[in-house]
């Protein structure tokens, strides 16, 4: 018998909560396929009850009351430790109880990795957790960038283990047979670049849980060379911002319809995940419409059906 997927949302986050949220509910169960997902919505009951009823939410999705909202300028371990009636705080504890399998919100990024990392930890073995993010490839597949953001300034030894959480995240969720582990570099060959990336390349070399391919170039992001793309946090968010930029570029200059630029918009992923935890954390974009929050619902069961933290903790057991 298939397990029955509970999936907790916080109704509240983002800069058009909690309608579009609402929206994506909707829409996420106009598919008959997810009519057996359970939906634990977190937020406050007196705004969400009448949205439901005018968006025609099914019973199965249940609302918990969460009075709080963890606003995007508050301290994260402040709010966290006053708000315990907020919306990101009870999703947690849900989570850490099992009530819940998985966790998504698109409100206070740093509220959600303080609250990831208290309340649910790095799996054994895991030096530092990261957050990826797609990169949409030319020959239609994606690839994958880490880290973009969570870590800055990194240690050889973390860049090795971002490269094992983002060979399993490519096998498991992106479906990419041993993916092509790439280190971004300012040069192709061995010996090339900074003190971190010198002392990184012989720990990916000797790696031999991940299909080290050698050093990449930006030039290679959107192409064959590799499907996993690793660096430290600085790095990675630069890109990302960058290729974020190339959607409203192409829209701006009235191209916006031309299909690969199309896959740069952020609504295509819906958010990120937080990788080296022991649950599925998802965190999505303030900005987050329906369609972004139904991706995030869509990437919560494929990381829960995958059974993916758990194929992660058993790979650092072994390393």
């Amino acid at each position: 018998m298939p397990m029955q997927v509970k999936i907790g949302i916080d109704m509240m986050g983002g800069d058009f909560a909690p309608l579009e949220a609402v929206k994506g509910l909707h829409q996420f169960y106009s598919d008959d396929a997810n009519k057996d997902i359970i939906v634990f919505a977190i937020g406050d009951e007196v705004i969400l009850q009448p949205l439901f009823v005018e968006h025609n939410i099914p019973a199965i999705v249940r609302i918990i009351h969460a009075p709080e909202v963890i606003g995007y300028h508050e301290s994260p371990t402040r709010a966290l430790k006053e708000k315990t009636k907020s919306s990101i705080a009870i999703g947690f504890y849900l989570l850490s109880e099992g009530n819940i399998d998985a966790f998504i919100s698109a409100g206070n990024t740093g509220a959600m990795l303080v609250g990831t990392m208290y309340s649910i930890k790095a799996l054994e073995g895991v030096l530092r957790p990261t957050i990826p993010t797609i990169i949409p490839k030319l020959n239609g597949k994606d690839g994958l960038l880490l880290d973009v953001g969570l870590n800055a300034d990194c240690k050889p030894e973390q860049l090795n283990q971002f490269a094992l959480l983002g060979s399993l995240y490519c096998q498991h969720i992106l479906k990419t047979d041993t993916p092509k582990v790439g280190l971004i570099n300012v040069g192709e060959e061995e010996g090339k670049g900074n003190n971190l990336s010198q002392a990184t390349y012989p720990l990916l070399k000797e790696n031999s849980q991940i299909n080290f391919v050698g050093n990449v170039e930006g030039r290679d992001l959107f192409g064959d060379k590799a499907d996993v793309f690793v660096c430290d946090g600085f790095t990675g968010n630069i890109i990302l911002k960058l290729a974020e930029s190339f959607y409203d570029i192409a829209k701006n200059r009235g191209v916006q319809e031309d299909a690969y630029f199309k896959r740069f918009h952020y609504e295509d992923y819906g958010g990120t995940p937080v990788l080296g935890v022991s649950k599925p954390v998802i965190i999505g974009h303030g900005i987050s419409t329906a369609v972004a929050f139904v991706n995030m619902l869509h990437l919560a069961i494929q990381m829960v059906e995958t059974d993916l933290c758990n194929k992660i903790q058993k790979s650092f057991s072994t390393l």
